[in-house]
């Protein structure tokens, strides 16, 4: 059995959605759905059950896991880089993955988990994921701090030499629906087509980025779920990854392809930053992607260009579709 915890959200689902294409439904999902529309991200897919995230928290802390498990794919956490409750986010993103992990550890189980790019910060420190500079690390919010704690955890008790933890970068794409403000701005953008022909972009606010000149490294969510799925073929291959593209582009690219796969002219309106983010803003992202390639990963990643004409055209232009 594979576990996917967070698999009722963005990454989570979509990797259960490679796990259905590979032949593969013993799944267990363990998630929260609550009110939220994830629950549609489950539709199309195929697994053997469904454990709300604290019966599953309960089964590893009194050691009675009732099924047999081969990987655990932990993408489970809360993901907002705004959220502002700090002891939520140290007991649903920190301590939850530590128990996990110990009860993988215990039981020989092929652990994945997701950790962020946020842990970066503002990005002055660079985007090397050499797991010695790990500790240098300053994120600049308690989300990407909750990750960094986990990071600084596994290495001191020795666990990344079991493990494969992944920084994600910009993932965009197919069941990001119900993230609110926390989706992408290629999901934001064309709502904002639909309704006025326009886009709205933050103005920089640093004299060394021109408006929407602010660079990131997008990543397609198909393209994450299938280095995934070699990490969890290749167990030999654990650590701290990097997961982007290796290539940042701007907000106007981005909004641009946008654009291109709707087949309208590009209308771009640059908006003041909100004050509460200027500190928080990353204005330059860029996966450093060679320790990843050096252990034969063999991924190889779409354009941005194709990766938002993929997700416009044949999701969001289909009335959102999911995997």
């Amino acid at each position: 059995m594979i576990v996917v915890t967070g698999g009722a959200g963005f990454i989570g689902s979509a990797f259960v959605w490679k796990l259905n294409t590979e032949g593969i439904d013993d799944v267990i999902i363990v998630d929260r759905l609550g009110c939220s529309r994830k629950w549609k991200n489950l539709v199309n897919r195929r697994y053997a059950d469904f454990l709300h995230k604290d019966t599953f928290l309960k089964m590893i802390l009194e050691d009675r896991v009732p099924f047999p498990v081969e990987a655990l794919v932990h993408m489970g956490a809360c993901s907002s880089t705004t959220e502002a409750d700090a002891d939520y986010l140290m007991e649903n993103n920190f301590h939850y993955t530590c128990r996990v992990t110990e009860w993988a550890m215990k039981h020989g189980v092929r652990l994945i988990y997701a950790s962020s790019a946020a842990t970066y910060g503002d990005g002055s420190r660079g985007f090397d994921d050499d797991e010695g500079r790990i500790k240098d690390l300053r994120p600049i919010n308690m989300y990407g701090y909750s990750k960094q704690l986990f990071d600084q955890w596994s290495l001191r008790h020795g666990i990344q030499k079991q493990v494969a933890g992944i920084k994600f970068f910009n993932v965009f794409g197919p069941n990001e629906y119900h993230k609110g403000d926390m989706s992408s701005v290629i999901y934001k953008a064309c709502q904002q087509i639909r309704e006025t022909g326009r886009v709205r972009l933050f103005k920089s606010h640093r004299p060394d980025y021109g408006d929407g000149e602010q660079k990131r490294d997008f990543v397609y969510v198909k393209d994450c779920v299938e280095v995934l799925w070699w990490l969890m073929e290749h167990r030999e291959v654990n650590g701290i990854f990097n997961l982007g593209t290796g290539k940042s582009r701007s907000w106007n690219d981005l909004i641009a392809a946008v654009f291109a796969a709707l087949g309208r002219e590009k209308q771009i309106d640059y908006i003041p930053m909100p004050e509460n983010l200027q500190a928080q803003y990353q204005y330059y992202t860029e996966a450093k992607m060679d320790k990843l390639q050096a252990r034969g990963c063999p991924v190889a990643f779409k354009s941005l260009e194709d990766s938002v004409h993929d997700y416009v055209v044949n999701y969001l232009s289909c009335g959102e579709a999911c995997l």
